[in-house]
């Protein structure tokens, strides 16, 4: 019984990390192994990220192998402009 409670709570806890709030969306970054952020829906009409988001489709067309937008380029580069982004 025990088993069955902590099988149940791991999932449910692994369905929550999966899942993005409303007017959020889920990118994957890195130029190596991809690591997932959560960022608004309101960065995607700032031109720094439509950039971004230009090299994405440059790069990855529509296919996007981590099943969500892949954004070429490194974390510290993506970590600075959501910063910045945050600010405005």
């Amino acid at each position: 019984m025990a088993i069955r409670q902590i099988l149940r709570r791991s999932l449910s806890n692994e369905r929550r990390t999966t899942e993005v709030p409303k007017g959020h969306l889920a990118v994957y970054v890195g130029e190596g192994d991809k690591k997932r952020f959560v960022i608004p829906l309101s960065y995607l009409n700032n031109p720094l990220f439509q950039d971004l988001l230009s090299q994405a489709e440059e790069e990855f067309g529509f296919h996007h192998p981590m099943g969500g937008i892949t954004i070429p380029c490194s974390e510290d580069l993506f970590i600075d402009l959501t910063s910045r982004l945050c600010k405005t």
